[in-house]
């Protein structure tokens, strides 16, 4: 499937840093022509850089480990994901994402709340076990050590049968044009029919993530009910978000 080849060429050049055409043509089974449309699709999302006879990747989008991704600003990654438990009410479905944003939210949540909570994260679920007034709903078949989470669903329109109040999306990177990215097909299908269900979508991101896109947009940007981020945005995203009533909080 292309989608999926270009998928796994991303994660091979940001994994080795620098590759030549001749060793994806070789990796990946296929010729120089295909090897070639392929990093354009890349080069255009800012993945990576074409040098002569090969690619780079490019500094900003360098495949990080799930554990340094936890450390890398986690600070303000706690105090978003804590910030944003307020809005989850009694009575709520939620999805909680998988992301190293989202897996501190149930820790300042009053334990009183009754809620459900729909989830593919483990952090997230190991949590939620312990917490007797929330009622847990695991989604996904396969497990990805990478990011901890579960990934893929046979049949994505089961998810269609759950009221979903409030998703709780993390991203890879986020940008006005591109919406919500990240660079996983499998997490795409979870994420993409979360945010398409789901009455409000509250995007958590650290500032870092924004103007950047990877390889899927699981949503527009104007799909976005709230944003919970560490610190002022740009004037580009303030006056867009003004427009288009998305609510901005500063954790």
């Amino acid at each position: 499937m292309k989608l999926m080849r270009i998928q796994e060429m991303e994660e091979y050049i940001l994994k080795h840093g620098a590759t030549s055409l001749d060793e994806l043509c070789e990796v990946f089974n296929v010729s120089k022509n295909t090897v070639r449309r392929d990093i354009n699709k890349l080069a255009e999302k800012g993945v990576i850089k074409k040098v002569y006879g090969g690619v780079t990747s490019a500094e900003k989008s360098v495949l990080v480990p799930f554990e340094n991704r936890t450390i890398q600003h986690q600070d303000e990654k706690i105090k978003i994901a804590r910030y944003a438990s307020r809005f989850i009410e009694d009575h709520d479905l939620v999805f909680i994402d998988s992301g190293t944003t989202t897996k501190s939210m149930l820790e300042t949540l009053d334990p009183d709340k009754n809620v459900t909570v729909l989830t593919n994260s483990l952090d997230i679920i190991n949590a939620a076990s312990s917490m007797k007034n929330i009622d847990l709903i695991i989604i996904g078949n396969n497990y990805k050590r990478k990011t901890r989470s579960f990934v893929g669903i046979d049949d994505p329109s089961t998810l269609n049968k759950y009221n979903i109040n409030k998703a709780f999306m993390s991203a890879t990177g986020t940008t006005i044009t591109h919406g919500l990215t990240n660079s996983d097909l499998l997490e795409y299908e979870v994420k993409k029919k979360i945010s398409e269900k789901a009455n409000e979508v509250y995007l958590l991101a650290d500032h870092s993530k924004f103007g950047k896109s990877t390889l899927l947009t699981y949503a527009p940007f104007d799909r976005l009910h709230s944003i919970v981020t560490s610190q002022q945005l740009d004037e580009e995203y303030t006056k867009y978000c003004q427009e288009h009533q998305i609510d901005i909080h500063l954790a």
